[in-house]
């Protein structure tokens, strides 16, 4: 049976007629089916609305104004990033030539641990405070897996967590039928190299402080992370019933002597928890801070690095670096965002110039046409 078509009637919504409906009227008390959309404002698109009338006289100033400042703001960063000292040294070990060559095949329970020593000589004297980094590449702490790996309740200090960690930490969650705390793969691969820092003058070699507080932030060591409550002068009692991670040589209380530095809050440990973007990073290992001013933190010289070299990266084809870096209100040394501005401001400038060429050659030209009715 054939059924008529009207293409206007499933625009509209409304048939005009059709099987059972004679008259094209609706059924009796049936309600009409439409997909039309209410007569509102916004339904409708009627709401006020404001196009911009791009012309001339207004897009030629944006492209110049654009320029104008990013050019100069991009030139004072990238100067500002340029008056950075920063210095790197690998130490990886995979030359043969490298004094920590010896150490490349170095094992998680090494004892005693494999030392290596690095002769430097820094070309440019280091003013303001110094900030000692160190570097791991092809290290992927981004991966899923790895950074679920932890159990953040247990690291706030909650006795029921430590006892009885999230199953997030499999498979660093028990061993020998203990829990493990700090639980969690993150946990587990913590970096644990030694470095220490000498000036040497005249074949004496003087050690430089390294200060190993003030290198994790605020909300870190005074909220996410907190020792099991209890007797705080007696972190042995506090973690009894718990064994230290598989790769640690030694448990969580006995990170550091001084207490405000041990356990779940000690620095080294909370700088290391706070997982990486990407494989290539650094991290902050202890600061240098400089005596007075009137002389340079670090002056221009021979040095050596002295490494216990404990963190095993030659399975994975990973590097270890060490870095000395100053710091200016722009954080540390970075000279993509100068680079970018100036790139960003260059463009505009040219465009700018290039269209207030054309307008002035043809802009004044009549190009409307009539158009018939």
């Amino acid at each position: 049976m054939a059924v008529n078509y009207s293409a206007k009637e499933e625009a509209d919504g409304h048939p005009s007629g059709g099987v059972g409906m004679p008259g094209g009227g609706a059924g009796a008390g049936g309600a009409v089916k439409t997909r039309k959309p209410d007569n509102t404002a916004f339904k409708q698109q009627r709401l006020p609305a404001w196009q911009p009338i791009l012309t001339a006289g207004t897009v030629l100033p944006a492209f110049f104004i654009i320029g104008l400042i990013f050019i100069p703001i991009g030139i004072g960063i990238f100067v500002t990033s340029n008056n950075i000292r920063e210095y790197e040294i690998d130490y990886t070990g995979t030359e043969p030539s490298s004094p920590c060559n010896k150490c490349l095949n170095v094992s998680w329970d090494s004892t005693p641990p494999c030392t290596c020593t690095i002769n430097f000589t820094l070309e440019h004297s280091f003013e303001s405070n110094v900030f000692m980094y160190y570097g791991l590449s092809n290290f992927y702490q981004n991966h899923r897996r790895y950074v679920k790996s932890r159990d953040d309740s247990q690291l706030n200090g909650d006795n029921s967590s430590l006892l009885n960690p999230s199953k997030e930490c499999e498979p660093y969650r028990t061993n020998e039928d203990k829990p493990i705390a700090p639980c969690g793969a993150i946990a587990n691969s913590m970096f644990n190299d030694t470095l220490e820092l000498y000036r040497i003058d005249n074949d004496t070699r003087t050690p430089i402080t390294l200060i190993k507080k003030g290198i994790a932030w605020w909300t870190d060591k005074n909220v996410k992370f907190r020792n099991p409550t209890g007797d705080g002068n007696n972190l042995t009692a506090l973690f009894q019933g718990t064994t230290k991670p598989v790769n640690w040589p030694k448990p969580v209380y006995m990170l550091d002597p001084e207490p405000d530095n041990n356990g779940f809050i000690n620095e080294d440990f909370i700088v290391w928890m706070r997982t990486a973007a990407l494989p290539t990073f650094r991290k902050l290992y202890r600061l240098i801070e400089r005596k007075n001013n009137l002389q340079p933190t670090l002056q221009a010289g021979k040095y050596s690095l002295d490494i216990a070299y404990n963190y095993p990266v030659h399975s994975f084809d990973g590097r270890k670096r060490m870095i000395l870096s100053t710091i200016s209100w722009m954080g540390g040394k970075n000279p993509f965002l100068g680079i970018a501005y100036i790139t960003v401001g260059s463009i505009c400038f040219f465009l700018g110039v290039v269209l207030l060429i054309i307008h002035h050659k043809y802009g004044n030209r009549n190009t409307s046409a009539d158009i018939p009715n």
